[in-house]
């Protein structure tokens, strides 16, 4: 079958390797009907993980619509031929770790993550002509027949990372709020947010089409965080305090600064993005003094808000169409993820079809 391989930083290629099987009794064997790219994949794109992965065998991708083709004998909430999806990270719902909600932290699996790397479990990835799925009953789950492929591919990271952002932020009607980064999962949870009643709304990014995007689409104030002026417009706008809440979904020391210095005395910062850096220059004193409440969520647990995400979606809360602007076959898979790194052509997320 064919699937995307890891060859080196910026070289991601479609090869044929042999069809995966079941092996034990908890895994199911699914056939892909479409996988996209994650963020959090760019930092494997761009070699920041090199160290991880093994060139030439390591898969990728883990955001999953799929078909059930063959399942374990112990498996017993799936049978062939159902719709299915994953959680990025796969969880065994038994142990400490997943009793308590805290599923990417699995002692069983010991913190894999599908398509990343050999430092987290060495699993296939989703972008794939089939899959296997271990620990199925625990992380996997049937999707509503209801839902596009598209609407299906945010389930398995994109959203329900965005409604965790929501819940440790908690918005109150009218507080002010800004979300650093808008990428899909930075747009999402800007649109959640919304839901919420809050007062003024900022939004940052550095890709123009993207402000473009949020400004046309949710009518929010959007700025490049590179522009000092308009990050002081910002603190004037709220009268020098700051604002309430922020929540950054990028994952660099940059956009991790820019929170903090976005939020006032006693708001809170909830940082989902995918942090690669092993250092940060925190003032720890700034943060002390100014009474911040500050959540690091960028391994996020999403198993336990999937159905949560399917909900929104099911009913017509939500709608990811306009969040897939480009469209692949999975031999395609080298230029997507180039069209997906670069942001060409206003690109906010691609799908992928074997």
């Amino acid at each position: 079958m064919k699937a995307a391989v890891y060859f080196g930083p910026r070289d991601v290629r479609a090869v044929e390797i042999e069809a995966p099987q079941i092996r034990a009794e908890h895994e199911i064997l699914v056939k892909v009907r479409a996988t996209s790219i994650c963020g959090s994949d760019l930092h494997i794109y761009r070699g920041t993980l090199d160290g991880i992965m093994a060139r030439g065998r390591s898969q990728l991708g883990h955001e999953l619509s799929g078909e059930v083709v063959e399942v374990g004998k112990a498996v017993g909430n799936f049978k062939p031929g159902d719709r299915v999806t994953m959680a990025y990270s796969a969880s065994c719902g038994e142990c400490y770790m997943c009793r308590v909600g805290q599923t990417a932290h699995c002692t069983t699996t010991n913190k894999a993550v599908y398509g990343f790397g050999t430092a987290f479990g060495d699993l296939n990835g989703t972008q794939a002509e089939y899959m296997v799925i271990p620990y199925a009953d625990a992380h996997a789950m049937k999707v509503d027949e209801s839902l596009s492929d598209e609407a299906t591919l945010l389930l398995s990271c994109n959203l329900p990372s965005a409604l965790i952002a929501n819940r440790l932020a908690d918005i109150q009607p009218g507080e002010t709020v800004a979300v650093v980064g808008l990428g899909p999962t930075g747009i999402l949870t800007l649109e959640l947010a919304l839901k919420r009643g809050p007062g003024r709304v900022f939004a940052f990014d550095p890709v123009d089409a993207r402000r473009s995007f949020v400004q046309k689409r949710y009518g929010v104030e959007a700025f490049d965080p590179s522009d000092r002026p308009q990050i002081e417009r910002v603190k004037e706008a709220t009268r020098g305090l700051g604002v309430d809440k922020v929540m950054e979904i990028v994952g660099t020391p940059e956009s991790l600064s820019l929170s903090l210095e976005l939020v006032r005395p006693g708001g809170t910062v909830a940082a989902i993005g995918v942090f690669t850096s092993d250092t940060f220059n925190l003032n720890l004193a700034d943060v002390f003094l100014r009474d911040i409440t500050l959540h690091m969520n960028g391994f996020a647990n999403v198993q336990p808000f999937m159905w949560e995400a399917q909900r929104l979606l099911a009913r017509g809360v939500l709608d990811p169409a306009p969040l897939f602007t480009h469209r692949f076959s999975l031999d395609q898979v080298g230029e997507a993820y180039e069209t997906f790194a670069e942001k060409k052509n206003g690109a906010l997320k691609v799908l992928i079809r074997p």
